[in-house]
């Protein structure tokens, strides 16, 4: 599909394939009524909610996947991830052995990693 710019010279609009595979970043936080909620900001109205982290995490990525598909079927403009590059998303914390345990072995039961489950319990009090 091509569009036009504003000087008139025709520009191939990237494929579907090429927003589908862009990485947004994902906030979740645990619900007040329980399980958890899931929101893609830089896609207004991208959200979703489920029983256990895993459930969520596979909830938001088809509402991605969907909300992509609707605004490129219908030629809105689909926003690029938004991006902080004053921050690298790293940094090393030193905890107890027990608690390194036992945040373990709840994103175990949760069927997700020990890095997301810590993410969203982090979101939540951000």
């Amino acid at each position: 599909m091509k569009t036009l710019n504003q000087k008139n010279k025709q520009i191939e609009k990237p494929s579907l394939e090429y927003y589908l595979k862009l990485q947004y970043p994902v906030t979740l936080y645990p619900d007040s009524q329980g399980g958890y909620v899931a929101q893609i900001k830089d896609l207004p109205g991208c959200l979703t909610q489920g029983e256990t982290l895993k459930e969520t995490m596979a909830n938001i990525n088809e509402a991605r996947e969907l909300w992509i598909e609707t605004a490129y079927e219908a030629s809105d403009d689909i926003p690029l991830p938004s991006s902080d590059n004053s921050y690298s998303g790293k940094f090393l914390v030193r905890i107890p052995k027990s608690l390194h345990r036992r945040l373990a072995e709840t994103a175990e039961r949760e069927g997700v990693s020990l890095n997301q489950y810590i993410v969203s319990l982090l979101s939540a009090v951000a």
